[in-house]
């Protein structure tokens, strides 16, 4: 069965998504268990990397540009489309602050499950990340009129927690445990590490079923804008970078598609709006179909 799951990986997380919205008490349910989730993936992915190539790999202009596209270059494009079609004031917030939002923590083991570079798309979700503070809060300053106040302490909580801690434990484990036992050990793990990720599909998109419930038709509205986002995203990223080369556009294109929505709602909180939850739940099924799309797009460009 694992292995069954680890070689379709991609689409079970499409399907897990699904069944998220189909059980949503479960989904709820499993919902706080996430950043344990997240911890662990993050640091077994981090365990198969280089941490001096990482690092480099960050001081690189490249990784910072593509940041900036990342955030500041989509929050345009967006906030433009919104006014442009007449965006309710909490929509266009809620939609900008996605635009804001750095990449999914597990991009790079979805990366590696298209065969591609997955020590780039790591470079690219810390560097997004780092980013998002300044972002929100020039989307907060712009789109809505309370006062501004980022929980600063839960953000850099959070940073050292996902970022830095599973870098330290990364870099201490390959200092003091000997490297034989370690490629052996990461060797073994590592093809279920994906299995991880199903996690944040499954227990993100419960928050969706119960405004489905409640308003179907906006369920249905907030599901179109999320699926009209994510390919906007990915479009704009991909056509940004297709001169770089198929893998580095791909890469670049899924990193983008990917939105760490869960990150941006423990720093801002409610200054999101009302809109900004059911968007975010609305975004979970769309965001994990990029992977099967881009595989299939990966093929498609072969020919």
């Amino acid at each position: 069965m694992l292995v069954f799951l680890v070689r379709h990986s991609l689409p079970c997380m499409f399907v897990f998504a699904i069944l998220g919205f189909l059980l949503p008490t479960v989904s709820l349910a499993f919902f706080p268990f996430l950043p344990i989730v997240l911890f662990t993936l993050m640091s077994l992915t981090l365990l198969g990397m280089k941490q001096n190539e990482l690092i480099k790999r960050l001081s690189s202009c490249q990784i910072w540009l593509y940041a900036v596209l990342h955030s500041a270059v989509c929050m345009g494009v967006v906030s433009v489309i919104g006014w442009w079609l007449s965006f309710a004031a909490d929509l266009l917030l809620a939609v900008v602050a996605v635009a804001a939002t750095g990449s999914l923590f597990a991009t790079p083991a979805i990366v590696r499950a298209l065969g591609f570079d997955s020590m780039q798309a790591m470079a690219m979700t810390i560097a997004t990340t780092l980013v998002l503070p300044i972002s929100i809060f020039i989307a907060l300053v712009f789109f809505q009129t309370q006062s501004v106040a980022l929980d600063w302490t839960s953000y850099f909580v959070r940073l050292v927690v996902f970022i830095f801690g599973p870098m330290l434990f990364s870099f201490l484990v390959h200092q003091f445990v000997p490297r034989d036992g370690l490629n052996r050990f990461l060797m073994a793990i590592s093809p279920y590490t994906i299995l991880l990720v199903f996690a944040f599909p499954f227990g993100l998109v419960g928050s969706f079923r119960i405004l489905f419930d409640q308003d179907p038709m906006m369920a249905l509205n907030y599901f179109v804008i999320a699926t009209s986002l994510c390919l906007l995203f990915f479009v704009l990223s991909y056509f940004v970078y297709r001169k770089k080369g198929k893998a580095i556009a791909l890469t670049a294109a899924i990193t983008s598609g990917n939105r760490n929505v869960l990150l941006t709602y423990s720093i801002a909180g409610v200054l999101l709006g009302p809109a900004f939850l059911p968007l975010a739940g609305a975004l979970q099924i769309p965001t994990y179909l990029l992977p099967v799309f881009t595989r299939w797009l990966n093929k498609t460009l072969l020919k």
